[in-house]
């Protein structure tokens, strides 16, 4: 059973040290897996490794991972090779999309080439939850902050533009993602930007955001806007449900 209507959950967060696995899924990736609507069956978890390379190890460990949950965990490679040749029919099978961090413009790029992004939009449109951690948030969003070039935070607006708003991510926790998001929007390279600290997510029904969730306490969401007339960002705190 698909999601009732286009479902994004852009996080911040999703994964948590294992008990007797490296890692486990946090209570952001449970609430995407509750957010398919899945009952009565096993639920089917795609792992999007493209922004660190897919990086095997990476796969074995959210592999593993679903195991600990429950959940049935695919993984869609696209090095060297994707592992079909109808990748839309393969990204629809499953109940939720999670796309790992890493990388958003080499992602951008290597999914321009195969096509992913009518992929992923299709997936959307019928009901596929949408979701992921970092470069797995932004590239659902118009654009963000990002350090693929290098720790010098750069903005990218090349994002799949799904939701019409900038994205920025670890707000709270890298020093330079504040002021970055706020000379973006400032400047009108970025639209309104909504963003995470560590362990918050933000959650779309179609193209609105409907609530900012959290599996960490004190862990919060923010809206950067800018003021016309002083051609500022200005930024408010969001209420923020803990999960």
């Amino acid at each position: 059973m698909p999601a009732e209507q286009p479902t994004i959950l852009a996080t911040s967060g999703g994964l948590r040290p294992g008990h007797r696995t490296l890692v486990e899924f946090d209570k952001l990736i449970h609430f995407a897996l509750d957010l398919s609507g899945v009952d009565g069956r096993t639920p089917r978890l795609c792992h999007v490794g493209t922004a660190g390379g897919d990086q095997r190890a990476m796969n074995a460990n959210m592999t593993e991972a679903g195991r600990v949950a429950g959940v049935d965990v695919s993984v869609l490679n696209l090095f060297t090779m994707p592992p079909t040749d109808d990748l839309e029919d393969y990204v629809l099978s499953h109940d939720v999309i999670w796309v790992g961090g890493g990388s958003v413009a080499n992602l951008l790029a290597v999914w321009e080439v195969h096509g992913l992004g009518a992929v992923f939009r299709k997936a959307w449109e019928a009901g596929v939850v949408l979701s992921g951690v970092s470069a797995g948030s932004i590239c659902w969003h118009a654009g963000g902050a990002t350090d693929s070039f290098g720790p010098d935070l750069r903005i990218v607006t090349n994002g799949l533009g799904f939701l019409p708003h900038g994205n920025g991510v670890h707000y709270d926790s890298e020093e330079q993602r504040r002021p970055k998001i706020h000379e973006a929007v400032a400047a009108g390279v970025l639209p309104k930007t909504y963003c995470t600290d560590d362990g918050a997510g933000l959650l779309y029904r179609g193209t609105e955001l409907v609530e900012a969730v959290t599996e960490r306490a004190g862990a919060g969401a923010h809206v950067v806007v800018r003021d016309d007339s002083s051609a500022t960002a200005q930024e408010e705190t969001l209420d923020t449900r803990v999960l």
